[in-house]
């Protein structure tokens, strides 16, 4: 038996494919793959990257989808199954929308891969496949290694991928994960965490953790079994870590370079009706203590912003880029607030009216990335977009890249933090022009 997985691509430009440049191994693949039994043959063909093969033979194609990879993820499943070929696709959009990816695939997976692959995998054997497979959600990898041979000769960036938790206790009310797993937080066992890092080739560590610090005395447990082993790791956290002192020391002594923090907005009327809980109390005023804090430890920070909640103006969204720009984060994200499927948010603005593109805007063939998907309060969808636009153009220009170089207290810390901000704010620039504006699937 062969099982073919595959890992869509968002779309394409106007007269050429998307090259990803920025790609990381797809750790959800190589955990699928391991938790395949050995006697079936797996391979792993990467959209972002590479032609499919769809007259390679195979018996099963697996597909990983996201909101913004269904449309391309259904035209790779029509593919295969135009040629007779069964295709089950799970992910986060079969969660979150399973009617709709139903209509594309001849069986869906729900929830966490680790408590049902393995009957997937036997039913196909038997003939006998379920439309849909609902699985439960749970704490990553129990008793399972990442297969990490099947991302060899794909050019993925020099970092290991790997999880310690899955999802967040908080309810941001336009955050997917936080309806995937129903505002609840899940660990992995320490010594397996240990166990993964030791077998695997690279010191340089991405925790793909949706908030590895939500549960503030577990992630001390996991960083002091990182000391001793000499990584270097970055991952994703909400900004209320800082309460605990003994949590940012343990973090920096483990090798903590950097996090990826969802600041969301400066405004503590935005914060409030998005239900940014660990942001609220003091808002932008008590960001500036909190930042002494991590500069303190030299972290350098990935500050995420979603812009276009009722609260906010184009005055408003013109202040967050004067407070990123103060604060020389090495990397910034100055998102447009996205209505992900049934989510809070979506809802809300469905029961409005104020979805865009029939609603599904990930469908729609008018939609380009980086677009407003709905009707903000206090602008129009057009002057959003531009406004974003704005924010990561102005970001980006090399003369802000250049003057958030010279930050002795994270950047000029090291060599290597300097090399390493060098390196990543570059590579993100060229993603950030790169994108904008891109059509979603190919066809």
């Amino acid at each position: 038996m062969k099982l073919t997985l595959i890992k869509p691509n968002i779309g394409r430009m106007e007269h050429s494919l998307y090259v990803d440049e920025a790609r990381m191994e797809p750790l959800q693949l190589g955990v699928l793959a391991a938790l395949t039994p050995p006697d079936v043959e797996v391979a792993l063909y990467d959209d972002r990257i590479e032609s499919i093969p769809y007259d390679e033979p195979t018996n099963l194609v697996a597909i990983t989808a996201e909101t913004y990879t269904a449309r391309r993820t259904y035209e790779i499943s029509a593919e295969y199954r135009l040629r007779g070929i069964l295709v089950i696709i799970g992910g986060m959009q079969p969660t979150l929308i399973p009617q709709e990816v139903m209509q594309h695939a001849d069986s869906i997976y729900i929830g966490d891969a680790e408590f049902q692959w393995g009957q997937v995998i036997e039913d196909f054997r038997q003939g006998r496949m379920r439309p849909i497979y609902k699985a439960g959600v749970g704490s990553p990898q129990p008793g399972t290694l990442t297969r990490r041979d099947i991302f060899n000769g794909k050019g993925y960036l020099p970092i290991t991928l790997l999880q310690f938790s899955r999802g967040c206790r908080f309810a941001c009310n336009f955050c997917a994960v936080s309806t995937y797993f129903d505002k609840s937080h899940y660990c992995r066992a320490v010594h397996e965490v240990v166990q993964e890092i030791e077998a695997a080739e690279k010191r340089n560590l991405f925790f793909v953790d949706d908030n590895i610090l939500s549960n503030f005395e577990a992630a001390k447990a996991l960083f002091r079994a990182l000391i001793p082993l000499k990584v270097k790791w970055v991952s994703q956290a909400s900004i209320n870590f800082t309460q605990d002192l003994e949590l940012v020391d343990l973090m920096a002594k483990s090798g903590c370079i950097g996090l990826v923090v969802g600041f969301e907005s400066i405004s503590p009327q935005s914060l409030r009706w998005m239900k940014k809980s660990p942001n609220i109390i003091g808002g932008i005023k008590n960001y500036k203590p909190q930042l002494e804090i991590i500069r303190d430890y030299g972290l350098q920070l990935w500050a995420a912003f979603t812009l276009g909640h009722d609260y906010d103006t184009k005055e408003s969204i013109e202040r967050t880029l004067e407070f990123a720009m103060e604060n020389k984060f090495p990397l910034a994200a100055f998102n447009i607030l996205i209505p992900y499927p049934s989510t809070p948010l979506y809802q809300k603005l469905a029961a409005e009216g104020r979805l865009l593109y029939d609603g599904a805007w990930w469908l729609h063939p008018e939609y380009r990335f980086n677009y407003a998907a709905f009707q903000p309060k206090n602008m129009s969808a057009e002057e959003l977009t531009e406004a974003c636009w704005h924010c990561r153009s102005t970001y980006n220009t090399v003369g802000s890249l250049i003057r958030r170089t010279f930050d002795r207290r994270t950047n000029m810390r090291s060599l290597y933090r300097l090399g390493l901000y060098l390196r990543y704010s570059t590579l993100f620039r060229k993603e950030v022009f790169k994108k904008d504006g891109m059509r979603f699937g190919l066809h």
